[in-house]
């Protein structure tokens, strides 16, 4: 009797992290979907999730509720770049119920925006939104420095004394900061302006470092984050989407690569982006691999 053939095995269904998923589908950050998953708001296959949980295709994932529809691994992600004026704040909830960015941001349907960090409210300038949870994931981490580049208007000048400490780094009460360069941009008057470059993004450090050797900030807006900078020309509360060759160049700067469907030549760069230093790891921190926390 002829034995027939055996059918070759079906190759496995790989499986993910669930909060990996979740970002590719623009649902928010890793970082956010691990806070969500433990507080009960994400199920699969109608039973609560767990950190650490691997999804595949077939899995039904909802958050509150919601059926969420996988994103196709080959679609590139959506940057945008937003002027925040000062008296707006970075999140969808306030129980102040006051004016927020989102407000100001294009509607989507089946993904949202995700901010790259923060600015704090009296803060104004170059505020950048992703439908990428993996590159918010990767530029917000802590141990992947990007560049933050600041205008500062001081109520009164620093002495060199007070601008080589600050450069040196000053202790506040969450660590050790410093600027990786302060330099004078003039001004008239009890009001002079310094530019200053840093690579971290604690809340209001700007400010908690120029309070600490006696001086007050009485207007700080943010100009460049990585090679984005802020277009000259765009005006507070309007937004500027870049276009595909730009999304490609900023991936690339990140370290995330695009599958070669989503890949557009680059060409010179357009308003608000340009070339700059790639982030850098922490000493002894590590540099975080891509598609990974």
């Amino acid at each position: 009797m002829t034995r027939k053939p055996e059918a070759p095995a079906s190759p496995a269904v790989q499986a993910e992290k669930l909060q990996k998923v979740l970002a590719q589908a623009g649902i928010g950050s890793r970082r956010e979907m691990e806070e969500w998953i433990e507080r009960g708001r994400i199920t699969v296959n109608g039973k609560p999730a767990t950190l650490g949980m691997r999804v595949t295709p077939d899995d039904q994932i909802r958050v509150d509720r919601k059926l969420i529809q996988r994103r196709s691994a080959f679609k590139a992600p959506r940057i945008l770049i937003y002027h925040k004026p000062e008296g707006e704040i970075v999140s969808r909830d306030d129980p102040e119920k006051r004016a927020t960015v989102f407000d100001q941001l294009p509607r989507m349907r089946g993904a949202k925006w995700i901010a790259i960090g923060r600015l704090d409210f009296n803060t104004s300038g170059l505020l950048i939104f992703t439908t990428s949870g993996d590159l918010a994931n990767r530029l917000m981490h802590p141990s992947f420095e990007v560049e933050r580049e600041y205008a500062v208007r001081l109520l009164g000048e620093l002495e060199p004394a007070q601008i080589n400490q600050l450069k040196q780094g000053v202790e506040l009460e969450d660590g050790l900061a410093r600027f990786d360069q302060l330099e004078d941009a003039g001004g008239e008057g009890v009001n002079h302006w310094y530019r200053v470059i840093l690579r971290e993004g604690r809340n209001r450090e700007v400010r908690r470092m120029f309070e600490l050797v006696g001086l007050k900030v009485s207007r700080l807006m943010r100009t460049r984050f990585g090679i984005i900078n802020l277009p000259p020309r765009l005006g507070r509360g309007k937004t500027l989407e870049l276009e595909a060759p730009d999304v490609t160049m900023v991936m690339r700067w990140a370290g995330l690569e695009l599958p070669e469907e989503t890949v557009v030549s680059e060409r010179a760069p357009r308003r608000g982006v340009g070339r700059g230093e790639k982030p850098r790891a922490r000493p002894g921190g590590g540099r975080p691999r891509t598609g990974r926390r």
